[in-house]
């Protein structure tokens, strides 16, 4: 995405297992490399897929305040887990508030908008049948 100063790219990753009998990460590590990459310091947003089989994904997020995440949905069933600060989502039946250490689980298909109110971090995890 291109800012005042040009094109913002994302450096390449060293490449990582993405699938396996076993997977463990250091969310806070992961979280202090996303926050040094260009897309970070130029939008405010970054994420890191850190699993993903056929019929499922985690992806790792973080938010610097005022960030939003626009009105979407999918077609898969979803948890946010806030690992730090505050997000506010916007719902079809209402807002709501995750602060770090809360869960919310969503069915499938459900509109949600996500708006981080300080600098966040998530874990978003996405299930469905292959």
């Amino acid at each position: 995405m291109p800012n005042e100063t040009g094109p913002v790219t994302r450096p390449a990753r060293a490449p990582h297992p993405l699938s396996g009998a076993s997977l463990s990460f250091d969310l806070a590590a992961e979280a202090e490399k996303l926050r040094r990459e260009p897309t970070w310091q130029a939008h405010g947003h970054n994420a890191k897929t850190l699993v993903k089989h056929p019929d499922f994904r985690v992806v790792l997020i973080a938010l610097r305040a005022g960030a939003r995440m626009s009105e979407h949905k999918t077609d898969h069933c979803v948890t946010i887990h806030a690992l730090e600060g505050q997000l506010r989502l916007q719902l079809p039946d209402g807002s709501l508030d995750l602060s770090g250490g809360s869960l919310l689980a969503l069915e499938q298909t459900v509109l949600h908008d996500i708006e981080a109110i300080t600098d966040s971090l998530f874990v978003l995890s996405l299930g469905w049948s292959s």
